[in-house]
């Protein structure tokens, strides 16, 4: 496994991860909240790689995984009883997480998250931060067994979703 920071050529890939978690969630088989057309698009993913924070995971030459690594806190998470306060440079955090359903149960979600903690720690951050949306029960299961405490659920929109109930997760590095 290969964990880097995404090139123009890694964005078709990324997408291509993208529309085959819509067509899951819309034969029922995942239940994520996105909705295709809405979020994450290609648009998604290349504004990440214009600013430097789209990072892929690569097995086997081909892209299985990829991440969004930034400090930016949406608004929404103003709203979470954070355990740890710290000043934003202090903290990282992930977004749209994603891993090809076609790879799914090889543990390359555990794998991208163990790879932002430590990218967080390289970078000086004290605690890592991310959310999923209430329903994603199996994001919920996996951030719980690697240590992230839930601190709160907002109702908020984002990325174009209305209505949306948002966990909030932290683990604290040290």
């Amino acid at each position: 496994m290969i964990f880097r920071k995404a090139s123009a050529a890694d964005v078709s890939a990324v997408e291509e991860i993208y529309n085959d978690i819509h067509t899951e969630e819309e034969k029922g088989g995942l239940m994520t909240g996105w909705i295709r057309g809405i979020y994450p698009t290609r648009a998604t993913a290349e504004g990440a790689l214009e600013r430097g924070e789209l990072f892929v995971l690569e097995d086997r030459g081909r892209v299985v995984g990829a991440g969004i690594i930034n400090q930016d806190q949406a608004e929404a998470y103003a709203q979470g009883r954070w355990v740890h306060e710290l000043p934003p440079d202090r903290v990282c955090v992930l977004h749209t997480l994603v891993v090809s359903p076609a790879a799914s149960k090889k543990g390359y979600g555990k794998a991208f998250v163990c790879f932002y903690e430590e990218y967080a720690r390289k970078t000086g951050c004290k605690a890592c931060r991310m959310d999923t949306l209430e329903w994603n029960s199996v994001a919920r299961a996996m951030y719980r067994k690697l240590g992230y405490a839930e601190v709160g659920i907002v109702d908020t929109e984002l990325q174009g979703l209305s209505n949306v109930s948002m966990v909030l997760l932290e683990k604290y590095l040290g």
